[in-house]
């Protein structure tokens, strides 16, 4: 049995990409299909890029790009309004359902890490862009395969959703963790490093099983070793970009950070 931590106290673990779904399939697949239901082809990188948002924040994020814009007037004779914001979300909603279903996997790593982060004494919360309606869908099945976070944050548990704090801050109050530079947020977008940095935390950027690369772990094991140093590194810049303290292919080797992170707090460092 490890000894627990004395500084770090807890960590707040994104979903999708980051401890389930590994790519993040199941909403960059959903929010093409309701594009196209409407006579819009995205692509799946135009999808994925505000991923981390809540999804009808992100709806209305991918309508602002000026390929989509211009498709939407083109189809419809008109720029989206909020109603058609509403109506696309309505979409979203259930066929995302059906989709989650399908994408319930554990990522590699994930159970035991978190097994080891409360063997040192460290709280284990979890964050969404997701909404409870969504997360129930597939939560009973995670926990089956042995992932049952402390506290699950969703987007209408906050007036805001990322990259402002407030999920974090909610998560953080339901787990009883302070001070903020305390606790760890992990997460495979840029809106949810955003978040954990605005909130006072150490933040870690997911790149291999996340949304910036955007692949099964099939898809990203047949690419050439050149191919896969080059979505790495992207997804890392990215990642960077959006003030990640640090960069880790996956969940499964996080311990040896954490450990590293509890000494820095010893020593009087803060993120």
């Amino acid at each position: 049995m490890s000894e627990p931590f004395r500084h770090l106290k807890a960590v707040i673990f994104d979903w999708a990409g980051t401890t389930v779904d590994h790519g993040s399939r199941a909403p960059a697949l959903v929010f093409r299909e309701i594009f196209h239901r409407q006579g819009i082809e995205i692509t799946l990188a135009q999808a994925r890029g505000p991923m981390g948002l809540a999804k009808r924040d992100h709806i209305a994020a991918l309508l602002r790009l000026p390929d989509v814009r211009e498709a939407w007037l083109g189809q419809h004779g008109a720029e989206a309004t909020d109603a058609d914001i509403d109506s696309l979300y309505a979409d979203f909603l259930p066929l995302q359902k059906e989709t989650l279903v399908t994408h319930t996997e554990i990522i590699d790593g994930v159970v035991d890490s978190v097994a080891q982060c409360r063997q040192r004494g460290l709280s284990i919360g979890s964050s969404t862009g997701y909404t409870h309606e969504l997360v129930d869908v597939f939560a009973e099945q995670i926990a089956q395969q042995g992932y049952r976070p402390d506290c699950v944050l969703c987007s209408e548990d906050a007036p805001q959703g990322r990259p402002a704090p407030w999920l974090i801050f909610n998560a953080a109050q339901q787990m009883g963790v302070f001070p903020m530079c305390h606790i760890v947020k992990v997460d495979d977008t840029t809106p949810g490093i955003e978040a954990g940095k605005n909130a006072g935390c150490w933040t870690v950027g997911i790149t291999r099983t996340g949304n910036e690369v955007g692949l099964t772990a099939a898809e990203f094991a047949a690419l050439s070793a050149d191919e896969q140093n080059e979505r790495l590194t992207t997804a890392a810049n990215k990642l960077k970009a959006a003030g990640a303290d640090f960069i880790l292919e996956s969940v499964a080797e996080l311990i040896p950070l954490l450990e590293e992170i509890n000494d820095r707090l010893k020593n009087g460092e803060r993120p």
